[in-house]
């Protein structure tokens, strides 16, 4: 499939999706939030496709927000519908999904791109990344789920700071508060995903679905996220992979794992 917006190359298991609009530092309008959901719908679907990594082209920029002028003269009805559209086409999607994403956070990820770094199950930031929510200086919060994310990554208290100060922080500062899991040069940071990526792919994918299901269960409103463990530990022993762990744990050699 081809876009216009995006690239994705797929090379041992590991697929890169590429934010590839440079000349607007990789902000996200509506069509490229249109071919993010393809492309990731299609990676999910891909028997080739283990764990997913998604980054901004170039070094300026991850994804520096949101196309402004795509709905500067919204209205309350139009601004609605922008924030559920999007959270269901792509924030939501990708935390969702089964298989693993990997946020490679390059130079500025800003509102919409924090958000979907957010979105990621891992983060990986060279340092030279900034990260902030300045929607408050537009007259708007957060509208992809950071008002959400953020807290839960980072607590009450420095979600807020961020959302009300407006303020960039630095890579260094959003490893120190758990927002990302790694900080790299920029030349190193593709080499850090691609080294996490390639050890999540010698695992069991259907373990590592259900684990996905289980850690979100945990931030789902009514929904009690240890009756979701134990449903989803007690579906592992009839799968294929539980099987092949055991079996390759007993004979001593390494598991070659289907997900089935």
């Amino acid at each position: 499939m081809s876009y216009e917006n995006i690239l994705t190359a797929t090379e041992n298991g590991i697929q890169t999706i590429t934010i590839n609009r440079p000349d607007k530092l990789n902000a996200l309008n509506k069509q490229t939030i249109d071919e993010l959901n393809q492309a990731f719908a299609a990676a999910e679907t891909d028997s080739q496709v283990r764990v997913i990594i998604v980054t901004g082209s170039g070094q300026k920029a991850f994804v520096a927000g949101a196309d402004i002028a795509e709905f500067a003269n919204f209205s309350v009805e139009q601004g609605t519908a922008l924030s559920a559209d999007g959270q269901a086409k792509l924030f939501d999607f990708v935390q969702n999904l089964s298989k693993p994403v990997i946020g490679a956070v390059n130079g500025f990820a800003l509102g919409g791109g924090l958000e979907l770094a957010l979105s990621c199950h891992i983060r990986v930031a060279s340092n030279n990344a900034k990260m902030g929510l300045p929607e408050v200086s537009l007259g708007v919060i957060p509208g992809y789920g950071g008002t959400q994310r953020l807290a839960q990554l980072v607590g009450r208290g420095k979600a807020l700071e961020m959302i009300m100060t407006a303020d960039m922080i630095t890579a260094e500062d959003a490893l120190n508060w758990g927002l990302i899991n790694y900080c790299t040069t920029p030349e190193t940071l593709m080499t850090k995903c691609i080294e996490l990526a390639t050890k999540i792919i010698t695992r069991s994918p259907s373990a590592i679905a259900s684990a996905i299901r289980c850690v979100n269960a945990n931030y789902k409103d009514g929904v009690n996220g240890f009756e979701v463990e134990i449903a989803e530990f007690g579906k592992n022993f009839g799968t294929a992979d539980f099987k092949e762990g055991t079996t390759a744990f007993l004979e001593k050699r390494k598991p070659n794992f289907t997900g089935k």
